[in-house]
């Protein structure tokens, strides 16, 4: 029976491993970028101390993605004969080796394979290789070398440039710029085309004024693209050289033209005189130069050698030919390149020699006779001069000039008399240069006489100076003329003459005339007055000698009665006689009588009048021109007066009186008295004479009115009355006034009429006595006497009636208090003042005075009048503004209650109107701005959590200001491109405060009703809604979310109660390092480090920044590993115990020990079931595997023996030989579970695999931890040395020493030794 059990279990075994499945590989194709990093340790060099390490297999590529159906184990391999990859045997994780180059190849095929421990299937992989802007352009077609010419065209292509990007995309176009250019001057000529690479000139060129030489530094860029996950722009540079090339675009250039030089006359044909040099100024060409003479003034007299320009005289020439010149010859000479230039013409340029024709004496003085500007050669000339003529004086009519053409000293003559008459005369000058007008000068007057010559001669001879055989004689014939040596005479030496004075102009005095005995002078006399002044008042004719009246206005008898000037005859030889004139001035009534004075008198009145006037006349006297009588002027009083016709006395008819005088003439009569003279015209004139008649008190005052009655009121003047006085004098009609009666209550003061007219007597109640319309007296009868100073009066009776008055203020109601309401309409009713009066006749109006307003909790002056106040007292709102509560509460309204029937004392009183503003529910909220969005780390949001906050605040008061917040929506915007904002539920909500704070703004919380998605990435925009009782306002918040890519693990091999309490700490200092707030989510325990030493604390955070940008953890290590930062926090860090920044997602580990125990126990029991029933078959197999383990062992106790190391590691396992290590290795077996299924083993398997175990505990018990140690499994293919990476920590920590500096290493939680 039991070997048919162990038959059926051998059957099941053989049909188990004959069902075994083959593996099944996915892939096909797989994309890898080139710039994917190559294997091994990727480090930062110097400063940085923080290393960052790889995986020992390079970066990642792709994953071989296969399966099993059985759910066998499986192992990876990978065939790439360009040795690009490797792939991890364990996990299909394909990293590479060696760098990809998509410019090289764009794929190619990859071999891998899988293995299940039983099948073997593979596969070829086609990669593609994605591209990185890993090329810089390059360019082309170097080196760039280009000759333009100078010429070249602006805006004209000079080169072009070429450059090419292998590089996909944007990285392979190619951009291009001028970065420099050589010399600096030459910045602004080029510009290049960005994208062909064709460089343009800007400006001209110059091979001669400018650099003919440049260097164009040309960049090349390609648009950017991605390397090494960041954008990257590649450029490179190189330089174009340009060559500027001379073009024949410029004229020659003369070097020593235009010139002047000097040759003389009469030189040799041949003679060099000049010669000319040009140049050809395009000097990369340098032409050469042909000369011509093009134009001249004096034709063939010089030439000029074609090859040299050398001028020379081309024919004997005469100075004095060329006078018409100047004696100066101008030559154009003309230089003309021998090629034709750019033009196709031959370039040419002109300039001038001057050429001075220098003078020898060959030429002798010459006599020439000149009219005017024409000269003619002479040899006889004739002249005219008076007889006696003084020394001195030239001989006139004499036109004589004498030339020698030659030039300078050449020219200098010698000129001298000779003849009969030689003595009588000399000639000037006696010497001169070139020309001259000749002279000849009295020498002798006595010898010119007209009565002994009447014709004398001498011969003018002319001399060269140098050469005296040049002479030139001619002769001279001068006229003597006879001169005048007589007087005229007159026949008186005194003529008497007269004229009326002020006689009419022209009026004739008298003729006088002279006479001359010189037949010359006969009828040519000239008749002339003096002195000069005379000539004011006479003219004399100069040929007739009629003496005329030249302004008879001058002339006056009264001021001048005569005249005695002198007639002056003069000849025509200047000769002169004279005489004496006496004119006498006859009279004529021309003076009016004239008063020496005014006249003013002074009488009494009841007196006569007795008073003399005198007036005198200018006139001849004792003629009726000079006789006066006097008259009185008619007017008013002139009939009360008299006047002696002859003797200019004045007297009264009768007594003077002063009343009966116009009182408005204060007594003063004004006559106007004549004075008449008796000539023909008469002439007359007036005097006024002033009587002043004086005032006596000869009358006494009269009432106006024979009685006055007067109404009074109480306590004011009661009234006035009138009374007159005759007299004109103040003194006399002064009135006084005085009340004889009246019980003393009246007063009576004294004033001049308003009206001239008297005096006023003003009554009035006494100062010191109180009428009282209310007392049993009502009516006064006054006597008031009128007294002027001489004591003459008269009297009148006054009667005097008490009236009441009024002379009480109003009275403004106090305490009075409106309202109105804020927005009111205009005109609106406030409300009424009502004042009052005690007075019984009296009418009230109300006046405004100021108003004050309560704005911002302080009283002050109004910006804007909102009340109005109508006289009647009516208070309203202005129709001009609107009342708004919310810049006033409250108006203190000034105003005032007048009474316009006051009539004495104070007729107003002020008072105040305090007016109440009620708040209108007008104004929504308004949100008050805080920030611009909110940082939401959404990982850290649950429900309730808050996520923003807003503030709000409403203009008005109470419960109108009341607020209350709700989200009334959310959409949310992805950071992935091309999704759409998406519209959300309402997963926020609002959370009012209830009262304001000390602002008067309401706080609202927004809160998250949920948990939010930590793999979101994006913005969500709330939109918050205040609402205040009917009106409201919406805000929208954005919420930036920082998802959980961004959280950062920070490994401290610390406590985890230590690191909370230093964590305060920490995040300073991480916050001051990063520049960013670090919130932190979580600390704990890593659960598989816990059975370590020492305890190791995972604290996970982000790094956010207020703009809502966070760091990711390759930042976080970027930002620490700087040189500035490590040396200022590395040491604070390290003391806190950070050793490591986890890259990847730091997600720890469940804690399923539970679940793996329960699991392991199910498995236990399946692998006995298992191992007893395959034993049979597959005892071959159990045995080879622990052959290959004893040999594995023993190769790694002898490398341990050798290297000194503490233990082995034991291939295809991640643990040390220590408890919980290699399930098979250190398992006990007991041999009460053996089944006897390995009795084809040797002893010596087993004594070596005890040894083995013996090995291993013997290493155990050394000190130290245990190196790594690569151990190759037989019959198994090894592509890469695999490295413990936490062993290789340890065993690097285990050398590290004190005084090294700590670094962060960099690890992936993903890849842990459990998983391996």
């Amino acid at each position: 029976m039991g070997n048919l059990i162990l038959l059926l279990l051998a059957l099941c075994a053989i049909s188990y491993c004959e069902a075994n499945r083959v593996p099944i590989i996915s892939n096909s194709v797989e994309q890898v970028k080139e710039d994917t990093l190559e294997g091994g340790p990727s480090c930062l060099s110097f400063p940085v101390k923080i290393d960052f390490f790889f995986s020992s297999a390079g970066a990642h590529a792709f994953q071989i993605s296969a399966s099993d159906p059985d759910g066998d184990t499986l192992t990876y391999d990978i065939a790439d004969p360009a040795g690009h990859f490797s792939a991890n045997r364990n996990t299909g994780e394909v990293s590479i080796i060696k760098m990809l180059d998509r410019e090289a190849t764009t794929h190619f095929t990859v071999h891998v394979s899988v293995n299940d421990g039983q099948y073997s299937i593979s596969k070829d992989i086609t990669i593609i290789v994605v591209d990185a802007n890993d090329n810089a352009p390059t360019f082309r077609n170097l080196p760039y070398n280009f000759n333009v010419p100078e010429d070249k065209a602006v805006e004209s292509t000079v080169m072009t440039v070429t450059a090419t990007d292998p590089d996909e995309g944007t990285g392979g176009i190619v951009s291009y710029k001028i970065k420099q250019v050589i010399p600096s001057e030459g910045t602004n000529m080029f510009a290049i085309s960005s994208t062909g690479g064709q460089v343009t000139l800007k400006e001209p060129l110059s091979f001669t004024d400018k650099s003919a030489f440049y260097q164009i530094v040309i960049e090349a860029s390609d648009g950017g693209g991605p390397l090494n996950g960041a954008p990257i722009i590649q450029s490179s540079n190189t330089t174009a050289f340009l060559t500027v090339t001379d073009v024949a675009d410029q004229d020659p250039q003369f070097l020593n033209l235009p010139n002047e030089i000097t040759v003389d006359e009469n030189s040799a044909v041949g003679t060099s005189v000049f010669k000319v040099q040009a140049r050809d100024p395009d000097t990369g060409i340098n032409d050469a130069i042909l000369y011509s003479i093009e134009d001249t003034n004096a034709p063939n007299l010089f030439q000029i050698s074609e090859a040299d320009g050398l001028v020379s005289v081309s024919t004997v020439f005469d100075r004095e030919a060329l006078l018409n010149i100047n004696a100066v010859v101008e030559l154009t000479i003309k230089a003309t390149e021998a090629n034709v230039n750019i033009n196709g013409v031959h370039a040419s340029a002109t300039a001038t020699l001057k050429v001075t024709i220098g003078d020898v004496n060959d030429n002798g003085p010459l006599i020439y006779k000149c009219e005017g500007d024409t000269c003619t050669e002479h040899s006889s000339f004739t002249g005219d001069i008076k007889e006696h003529s003084a020394v001195g004086l030239s001989v006139s009519g004499f036109n004589m000039r004498v030339k020698d053409l030659d030039q300078g000293e050449n020219s200098r003559f010698l000129l001298e008399l000779n003849g009969p008459d030689k003595d009588a005369f000399s000639v000037s000058p006696t010497s001169s240069i070139s020309e001259s007008n000749v002279l000849l000068l009295v020498k002798d007057p006595s010898l010119i006489d007209y009565e002994q010559k009447k014709t004398m001669t001498v011969e003018v001879v002319a001399t060269d100076a140098s050469e005296t055989s040049f002479v030139s004689t001619a002769t001279v014939t001068i006229q003597i003329n006879d001169t005048n040596d007589n007087v005229p005479v007159f026949e008186k030496q005194t003529y008497k003459l007269s004229v009326f004075e002020h006689c009419v102009d022209g009026t004739s005095v008298g003729t006088v005339t002279a006479t001359d005995k010189d037949e010359l002078d006969e009828g040519k006399l000239n008749y002339t007055l003096l002195p000069e002044s005379i000539l004011a008042y006479f003219a004399v004719d100069q040929t007739t000698g009629v003496i005329t009246v030249k302004n008879g206005k001058l002339l006056d008898r009264e001021l001048t009665s005569s005249y005695s000037p002198t007639l002056q005859a003069r000849d025509s030889g200047g000769n002169v006689g004279t005489t004496i004139l006496e004119i006498t001035v006859e009279d004529i009534n021309d003076q009016t009588p004239q008063f020496s004075r005014e006249y003013e008198v002074f009488i009494r009145e009841n007196n006569p009048l007795s008073i003399t006037v005198e007036a005198r006349d200018g006139d001849q006297p004792d003629t009726h021109n000079s006789r006066i009588q006097y008259a009185i002027v008619d007017s008013d009083y002139s009939g009360n007066f008299t006047i002696g016709r002859e003797t200019g006395i004045i007297t009264s008819a009768s007594n003077l009186d002063r009343e009966a005088i116009d009182s408005s003439l204060n007594g003063v009569i004004e006559l106007n008295v004549t004075a008449t003279d008796m000539g023909v015209p008469a002439l007359s004139t007036w005097v006024k004479v002033v009587i002043n008649v004086d005032d006596i008190n000869d009358n006494k005052p009269v009432y106006l009115d024979p009685n006055y009655t007067f109404d009074v009121k109480e306590s004011i003047t009661v009234g006035h009355i009138f009374a007159r006085d005759a007299d004109q004098t103040e003194y006399n009609n002064r009135i006084s006034f005085r009340i004889t009666n009246g019980l003393g209550s009246f007063l009576c003061t004294s004033e001049p009429n308003d009206n001239g007219e008297g005096y006023m007597g003003i009554i009035m109640v006494d100062p010191d006595v109180e009428l009282d319309y209310e007392s049993d007296r009502k009516s006064y009868t006054l006597n008031v006497e009128a007294t002027d100073l001489g004591k003459l009066m008269d009297t009148v009776t006054v009667q005097v009636e008490v009236k009441d008055v009024n002379d009480l203020p109003p009275v403004f109601p106090s305490n009075l208090i409106m309202t109105i309401k804020e927005n009111s309409p205009p005109v609106e009713h406030v409300g009424v003042i009502r004042g009052s009066d005690a007075d019984t006749n009296h009418s009230l109006i109300y006046e405004l005075v100021s108003t004050k307003c309560h704005c911002n909790n302080t009283w002050g002056p109004c910006e804007e009048e909102w009340i109005t106040l109508y006289p009647n007292g009516i208070v309203i709102s202005s129709a001009d503004y609107t009342i708004d509560y919310e810049k006033c509460d409250a108006v203190d309204m000034t105003a005032r209650v007048v009474d316009i029937y006051t009539e004495k004392g104070r007729n107003s009183t002020e008072g105040t109107v305090m007016i109440n503003i009620l708040d209108m529910n007008d104004n929504a909220p308004e949100f008050i701005p805080l920030q611009e969005y909110f940082v939401v780390l959404s990982e850290s949001v649950e429900q309730s959590s808050s996520v923003a906050s807003v503030y709000a605040t409403d203009k008005d008061s109470a419960e109108n200001a009341k607020i209350t917040f709700e989200v009334v929506g959310v959409e949310f915007s992805s950071s992935n491109t091309g999704e759409n904002p998406e519209q959300m539920d309402i997963i926020f909500s609002a959370e009012t405060s209830e009262q304001p704070d000390s602002l008067g703004n309401y706080n609202g919380v927004i809160r998250s009703r949920q948990s939010l998605d930590p793999d979101k990435k994006g913005r969500y925009f709330v939109q918050v809604k205040a609402q205040n009782l009917n009106l409201s306002s919406v805000e929208t918040l954005e919420l930036i979310t920082v998802d959980k890519s961004f959280r950062v693990g920070l490994r401290f091999e610390k406590p985890v109660s230590e690191v909370n309490q230093n964590l305060p700490n920490i995040r300073a200092v991480l916050t001051t390092a990063t520049k960013a707030m670090v919130h932190v989510v979580r600390v704990s325990s890593e659960s598989t480090r816990q059975e370590q030493r020492n305890p190791v604390t995972l604290l996970e955070a982000y790094f956010v920044f207020p703009n809502g940008t966070a760091l990711d953890s390759d930042s976080v290590v970027r930002i620490l590993n700087s040189k500035e930062v490590y040396e200022q926090y590395g040491a604070i860090l390290h003391n806190y115990g950070l050793t490591t920044i986890l890259s990847g997602p730091t997600d720890l580990p469940e804690d399923n020990t539970t679940l793996f125990i329960l699991i392991g126990v199910v498995g236990a029991l399946v692998i006995v079931l298992t191992v007893m029933t395959t034993s049979l078959v597959c005892v071959r197999r159990s045995y080879k595997r622990k052959l290959k383990a004893a040999k594995a062992m023993n190769t790694a106790a002898m490398e341990a023996a050798e290297n000194q190391k503490a233990g082995p590691v034991v291939p295809g396992t991640n643990k040390y030989t220590r408890d919980g290590a290699n399930p098979v290795l250190n398992l006990n077996i007991d041999s009460a579970t053996d089944l006897g299924f390995d009795e084809d083993g040797s002893s010596a398997d087993r004594e070596s695999l005890n040894s083995l175990d013996y090995n291993m505990d013997m290493n155990m018990s050394e000190k130290g931890s245990m190196p790594m140690t690569m151990i190759a499994e037989e019959e198994e293919d090894m592509y890469e040395s695999v490295v413990e990476p936490l062993g290789a920590a340890l065993a690097q920590r285990g050398r590290r020493t004190d005084h090294e500096s700590f670094g962060l290493t960099i690890a992936n939680p993903a890849l842990n030794t459990t998983d391996l």
